[in-house]
């Protein structure tokens, strides 16, 4: 394989396209912004973030920070522009999303394997796409509709999908910061959020217009499915009055300095970018109406005058039942030489649909030199991910990388421990396996 066509200039094609570039295969991404946007979707740079900035925690106790490290140490073009234009996000990894997607489509338009063709593929069996020895589709959840029939018309089912949220941002010079005060949950003396704290009343008073504020509704023929990990904050209260003080508004670990204690509730927010002069509010992603978002988070302290630079909104995300539909290697079943990567096959999250690009941009790299390169096992990050793409369930539904995925460990070890083991086996068994690749 010398020349590849890559469906979506998003982070898993530009990932694997990155990936192949390194063992000189040439591919061209087929974009089609700007000629046509998706709803979620506004300008024109590859690797647009759109739901959130945040690439989660950094730390390798995590299986999120084990996936980060384990890119990094494969030549992760993603995971370079994201350390490139890192913001301050306490344990977290979060970046300018301007200057990130603006960093990916420099070096992937300066690289001389690759190509990118602003148009719209609509049908797999697009006449341009024959000239190809094979075709990545990595057009994301968000691919257009004529691209999702098509994709469905050759697994030979109906797509499967989910619901994600996006989160609102305001303009920092709005925030009242009589009202706010900075700090990072179990780490004090960090100043990466800014915390708006709510007494009791305040929060019941904001929990009340929450649960009975209008939301956008879905159409007739759609199911609504919410992934776990970005549920909307009007379904998360809706679940009962202190299921926020549990979630994202626990105040754990966070003392306002105005009470010497920790208040009732906090809404954390996180800064969009390095001048800090945006921040987005943590974990409220949300389908409420306009004008019910402006009125009801317009209660939250500090928030009262906040201009809302973006507000929520919620998209349909498209994703195929992997274990099904692809075989190990990610290809189609249905369809040889046509292959799936990113958060279609089935994965969630920004860093796990880019993993899924890498490893397909290193097997298929590898093929273009006859060599065939062991998937990574199943006790790593990347491997555990990609295991969750062949299990064959019930109900097949997208997964974020975390320890539930891992082979259980064989000792017993109290709670606190067990993340550390975790972490400690896949480090060892991901540097065996990365040094047998010789890549």
């Amino acid at each position: 394989m010398k020349n590849i066509a890559i469906i979506g200039g998003g982070l898993a094609g530009c990932e694997a396209a990155w990936q192949m570039a390194r063992n000189h295969v040439r591919s061209t991404i087929f974009e089609m912004k700007p000629i046509k946007y998706s709803p979620a979707h506004e300008n024109s740079n590859l690797g647009e973030l759109v739901c959130s900035n945040s690439f989660r925690s950094h730390e390798t106790t995590t299986g999120i920070g084990l996936l980060q490290k384990e890119m990094m140490a494969l030549g992760s073009l993603i995971m370079e522009a994201a350390l490139e234009n890192r913001v301050p996000a306490g344990k977290a990894l979060a970046v300018d999303r301007e200057r990130f997607a603006g960093y990916l489509t420099r070096a992937i338009k300066e690289n001389p394997f690759i190509s990118v063709i602003r148009k719209e593929i609509k049908d797999l069996d697009d006449p341009q796409l024959r000239s190809y020895d094979a075709v990545i589709i990595a057009a994301g959840p968000l691919m257009s509709e004529s691209l999702a029939e098509s994709l469905s018309g050759i697994v030979g089912e109906k797509s499967l999908y989910f619901y994600d949220a996006i989160a609102p941002i305001v303009s920092a010079e709005s925030i009242n910061m009589d009202k706010v005060f900075w700090g990072s949950r179990y780490r004090p003396e960090d100043d990466d959020y800014l915390n708006c704290p709510l007494n009791r009343e305040e929060y019941m008073a904001f929990y009340q217009e929450l649960v009975k504020a209008e939301t956008v509704q879905t159409r007739d023929f759609e199911k609504e499915i919410h992934f776990e990990g970005c549920m909307p904050i009007e379904s998360m209260a809706a679940r009962g009055e202190m299921t926020m003080a549990y979630g994202p508004l626990k105040p754990v670990g966070l003392i306002n300095p105005g009470i010497g204690d920790e208040p009732f509730a906090v809404v954390q927010l996180r800064a969009e970018n390095l001048e800090k002069s945006a921040f987005n509010l943590v974990g409220f992603q949300t389908r409420l109406k306009y004008p019910e978002q402006k009125r009801v988070f317009s209660m939250i302290p500090g928030l009262e005058q906040a201009d809302f630079l973006r507000l929520g909104s919620m998209h349909r995300n498209t994703f195929v039942n992997s274990p099904r539909v692809l075989n190990p290697n990610l290809e189609l079943k249905a369809r040889q030489g046509f292959f799936l990567a990113g958060q279609i096959t089935g994965v969630e999250g920004y860093l796990e649909s880019s993993a899924v690009g890498l490893w397909l941009g290193i097997l298929l790299g590898g093929k273009s030199l006859g060599r065939d390169f062991a998937p990574p096992p199943g006790d790593t990050a990347l491997g555990a991910l990609l295991n969750h793409l062949r299990k064959d369930e019930k109900n097949f539904q997208p997964s974020n990388v975390n320890f539930g995925l891992f082979p259980g460990l064989e000792k017993r070890a109290k709670k606190a421990r067990r993340k550390e083991l975790y972490a400690e086996r896949a480090v060892r068994s991901f540097e065996k396996w990365r040094d047998s690749l010789e890549i």
